[in-house]
């Protein structure tokens, strides 16, 4: 598990962040998100171990970074934003340097080097130089290191920066089977159809501090308390139009024509959109679509960092 409890880091008179509570179970992914400068890198590297908070709490599988800083360490898998590694070295070589860092035993090392590389196909790539590998290899390799020793905690930072859509949708499937696996992952991403597509909850922070935490659902229930239907006939003219202008009234709505046979309609209140659909049907208004619109994820971001502009 991951879990921090009011953390807070100030540099100077700078928050880079200002009592942030976050907490990720084992199998859960939680999508990380906010625009530069928001924090998201702060709080991976306490996370991480490479930076102390200013104040508040951290902890890796109920460790706690501060005062049980190495144990905590060796339960985390951490990939920073623009891995690098020795580019004359070759792959075997770094992850093997790389695992005895990490304490592994000369006995260990070449199973568990062997075990990282067949997970995530960097087997072929073994023997070749950091510097002749694609953007893409050189992420995995960056995954590898993370996964070395079986941490039960990830921290990814930016882990989709500069993949291809064919390798992005790769390391999309690694990390679902890596959640599934029991995994506690924590990535930063500014590529938010990446969130939103592997995401079991999403966390957006916003000059320092949480904004909002939730799945998907809870974040545009929450943002958008009316429900948005589109609303789509065979046929429409002034009949549909005395049929809504009268429910609309008795249920609190309203309405507006898209085009001949679209309406879109906004409900104050969410139960009632049964009650439309039956009034529909009793009109027999037949009804080709009837379904809600819903923010995506780079809606209900824009929504609140402009929120917080104002």
């Amino acid at each position: 598990m991951i879990k921090t409890e009011r953390l807070t880091k100030h540099y100077g008179t700078i928050h880079a962040l200002s009592e942030v509570d976050l907490e990720v179970a084992p199998g859960e992914i939680l999508g990380f998100l906010g625009p530069n400068g928001a924090g998201k890198s702060t709080t991976l590297r306490i996370l991480s171990g490479y930076l102390p908070p200013t104040s508040g709490k951290a902890s890796i599988n109920g460790l706690d970074l501060m005062n049980e800083s190495l144990a905590a360490r060796r339960c985390t898998g951490y990939l920073p934003e623009n891995f690098v590694a020795p580019s004359e070295l070759r792959v075997s070589e770094y992850l093997r340097f790389r695992a005895a860092l990490k304490g592994l035993s000369r006995k260990q090392v070449p199973a568990e080097v062997q075990r990282v590389a067949k997970h995530l196909g960097l087997e072929p790539r073994l023997r070749q130089p950091f510097s002749a590998l694609s953007k893409g290899f050189r992420q995995r390799v960056g995954l590898a290191d993370a996964l070395l020793g079986d941490p039960p905690a990830l921290l990814l930072d930016e882990p989709f920066s500069g993949l291809d859509p064919l390798q992005r949708e790769e390391f999309r499937t690694i990390l679902k089977n890596l959640a599934a696996a029991g995994k506690a992952i924590l990535f930063s991403s500014h590529v938010l159809p990446e969130v939103e597509e592997i995401a079991t909850r999403v966390l957006i922070l916003h000059q320092g501090r949480s904004k909002a935490v939730g799945t998907l659902e809870d974040l545009q229930s929450h943002l958008h308390e009316k429900a948005k239907l589109c609303v789509r006939l065979s046929e429409a003219g002034t009949k549909a139009h005395e049929v809504l202008a009268a429910a609309a009234q008795e249920l609190d709505f309203s309405f507006e024509e898209q085009n001949d046979k679209s309406f879109l309609i906004e409900l104050n209140d969410h139960s009632h959109r049964s009650d439309l659909f039956q009034r529909l049907a009793a009109a027999k208004l037949p009804v080709i679509e009837f379904r809600e619109l819903r923010p995506d994820l780079d809606q209900l971001f824009r929504s609140l960092v402009e929120e917080t502009a104002t």
